[in-house]
């Protein structure tokens, strides 16, 4: 195994796992989660 494939490897576990994290944020499950995340500033005094 040469640098260049060690590399190419990286670069699509890299990928993966960003479009993992995307797809997690997106999901429809998460969505009322985030919802109530995004207000808690405004809901202090």
């Amino acid at each position: 195994m040469d640098i260049n494939t060690l590399r190419s490897v990286v670069t699509v576990v890299g990928f993966v796992l960003f479009i993992g994290i995307v797809w997690w944020a997106w999901s429809s499950k998460r969505s009322t989660d985030f919802s109530q995340a995004a207000n808690l500033p405004f809901e202090q005094e």
